[in-house]
C-alpha cells in the first residue's frame, strides 16, 4: 500500500451533526498512522502504532535513525504508548515506509491504524496483577497478529482502543472500547465500553474473544448506522449491552456474565528500579514533557541490549520501562539514565507533568505551552535539575497537570487532572476529570507566571482520593 498524502491542516474530523438522541459522524476518522501523514505547522506527522508499547532494541534503533534522518530529532510518545515523528517532508514518506517495514514495525499495511493496543507496561515485573500477569504481554501479541489476519479489522476507527490490564487496574482505567483484565484464577474478564457488566472467559481465549467484541462492534455500528468510531458513541439500543449481546451469539460457548470491576484512578509506574519475581529489575524512566531525543533513545535501546532482554516497553504515561537487568546493572544503568535527562525518581518535578505541542508545531495552539510549562517548574522553585530529579517533594499523591494550547486539550490523561489551557493572552487552570465538585477556575494572564505557577500548584495540591 503506497503512503497516503498529508492530511491538511485545520480539517475538523471530529465535526458531527445532531440526530435528536445521538450524534452522527459524516466521515471517517482521519487519525494519522505511519503510511496516512499529517500535516502540522512543523511539517508533517507520522503515528506509529506500538502494540503493548514493545519494541526490540534493534526497532528502538532504526526509529532513532528515521528520528534523524527523516524528523526532528526526537520520538514523540503518546498517551496510548505509541510514538510520532514530526518534522517530516511529505517525500519522506515512501522512505519512512520502507525503513519501518524493514524494522517489523509495519506487519500489514491495511491494518496500521487499528493496531491500538495497551497493556500493563509492569506485568509480570514487579510481583503485581494477577498471579499469572505476564500472560498478557502474550494475550498483546497474539491480538495484534490476529487483528493483522482480520478481513474486517481494517474498518474499526484508528482510535478504537483494546485495553490489557494484568489485574492492578491501570489499564481498566483507560477506557478502552475493549477491556480484558487478568484474574489470578487464569480466567479473564471482558468488558465491552464502559459496561457494567463482563464475560469471565478462559485466559487462553482472551485474545480471540477481544477481536471477536471489535468485530461485533462493527456489525452493532453499522446497523446503528450513525458512523460510530467507538462504543460510547453508538446511539440508544446500539450500545454496549447490544454489542455483548451479538458477541455471545458468535462465541465457542456461553461463558459467565459477572460484574466488571470499577475503575480505579489510573496508577502509572513509578520511575525507578522494580524487582521483578525471578529477582531481576525492571528499570522505569519518563520522558520530560513526552519527547525523547535521538540521544535517549539509543541510550536506552543499548541497556537493553547490553544488560536487559533485549525488549522497551514504551508507556501511555509517555515513558519508558525495560525489564530483565541483573540487580548489580540496574543502580548505575539508572543513574546513567538520570544524567542523560530522563525521569528516574517520582519526587522529580517533570512527574506528572504533560503538554500537548503546542507553538510553533500546531497551528491550533494560542501558545507555547512548553516552554511555558518549564517555566512554571522554575518560578515554583522546583525546576528541574540535569539528573533527572527536583525537589525532594514525592509528587505520586498530586494530581497530574496538562498543558494545552487550546480547548482540544489533545492528549490529556485519563482521570482526574490540572487542566492548564491557553486562551490566547491568558492560562486558565481547573481540575478536570473529577466526581465531586472540583475547585472554581482561576485565569491567570500569561504576563504573570508567578501567579500561573501558584495556581498551578494549588489545583495540584487536590489529591486523588478527593477527586
Amino acid at each position: 500500500m503506497p503512503p497516503t498524502p498529508a492530511i491538511p491542516p485545520h480539517r475538523d474530523e471530529s465535526l458531527v451533526r445532531d440526530r435528536g438522541d445521538a450524534c452522527v459522524r459524516e466521515r471517517g476518522d482521519a487519525c494519522p498512522g505511519a503510511l496516512r501523514l499529517h500535516s502540522a505547522a512543523d511539517g508533517a506527522l507520522a503515528r506509529l502504532r506500538l502494540p503493548a508499547g514493545l519494541l526490540t532494541s534493534r526497532q528502538a534503533l532504526s526509529l532513532a535513525e528515521a528520528a534523524d534522518t527523516l524528523g526532528d530529532g526526537h520520538l514523540s510518545l503518546t498517551s496510548r504508548g505509541n510514538a510520532e515523528l514530526r518534522g517530516l517532508d511529505d517525500a519522506d514518506a515512501a522512505p519512512l515506509a520502507d525503513l519501518l517495514r524493514a524494522a517489523g514495525l509495519l506487519p500489514s499495511d491495511r491494518h496500521e491504524r487499528v493496531r491500538n493496543i495497551v497493556a500493563s507496561p509492569l506485568a509480570g515485573l514487579d510481583g503485581h496483577g494477577a498471579h499469572d500477569a505476564a500472560s498478557v504481554q502474550e494475550w498483546a501479541r497474539e491480538l495484534d497478529l490476529l487483528l493483522c489476519a482480520s478481513a474486517t479489522a481494517p474498518a474499526l476507527s484508528g482510535r478504537f482502543l483494546f485495553a490489557l490490564d494484568d489485574g492492578r487496574g491501570d489499564m481498566a482505567a483507560l477506557g478502552g472500547d475493549v477491556t480484558l483484565v487478568a484474574e489470578s484464577g487464569g480466567t479473564a474478564l471482558l468488558r465491552i465500553g464502559d459496561a457494567t457488566e463482563a464475560l469471565r472467559l478462559p485466559g487462553c481465549d482472551a485474545p480471540r474473544a477481544a477481536l471477536a467484541a471489535a468485530e461485533a462492534f462493527l456489525s452493532v455500528a453499522q446497523e446503528a448506522g450513525n458512523g460510530s468510531w467507538r462504543v460510547r458513541e453508538l446511539p440508544p439500543g446500539y450500545d454496549a449491552a447490544a454489542v455483548r449481546a451479538l458477541l455471545r451469539t458468535r462465541l465457542p460457548q456461553p461463558y459467565e456474565t459477572t460484574a466488571a470491576p470499577a475503575p480505579e484512578p489510573p496508577r502509572p509506574p513509578l520511575p525507578g528500579a522494580h524487582t521483578a519475581p525471578d529477582g531481576t529489575r525492571a528499570l522505569s524512566v519518563l520522558a520530560p514533557l513526552g519527547r525523547l531525543t535521538t540521544a535517549h533513545l539509543r541510550r536506552l535501546a543499548a541497556i537493553a541490549a547490553q544488560d536487559a532482554c533485549g525488549e522497551l516497553r514504551m508507556t501511555p504515561w509517555r515513558g519508558v520501562v525495560l525489564p530483565g537487568l541483573p540487580p548489580t546493572a540496574a543502580g548505575p544503568r539508572l543513574r546513567e539514565l538520570a544524567t542523560a535527562g530522563l525521569v528516574t525518581d517520582p519526587a522529580s518535578p517533570w512527574y506528572g507533568l504533560g503538554a500537548c505541542t503546542g507553538r510553533p508545531g500546531c497551528a491550533k495552539s494560542l501558545s507555547d505551552v512548553r516552554a511555558d510549562a518549564v517555566a512554571a517548574l522554575h518560578q515554583d522553585g522546583t525546576g528541574p535539575h540535569q539528573d533527572g530529579t527536583g525537589s525532594p517533594a514525592d509528587g505520586t499523591g498530586l494530581l497530574p497537570v496538562h498543558w494545552s494550547g487550546c480547548a482540544r486539550r489533545c492528549g490529556h490523561p485519563h482521570g482526574a487532572w490540572v487542566d492548564v489551557v491557553a486562551t490566547g493572552d491568558a492560562y486558565e487552570v481547573s481540575v478536570r476529570g473529577t466526581r465531586h465538585a472540583a475547585p472554581a477556575t482561576t485565569t491567570v494572564p500569561t504576563t504573570e507566571p508567578g501567579r500561573l505557577a501558584d495556581a498551578v500548584a494549588s489545583a495540584r495540591a487536590a489529591t486523588r482520593t478527593t477527586t
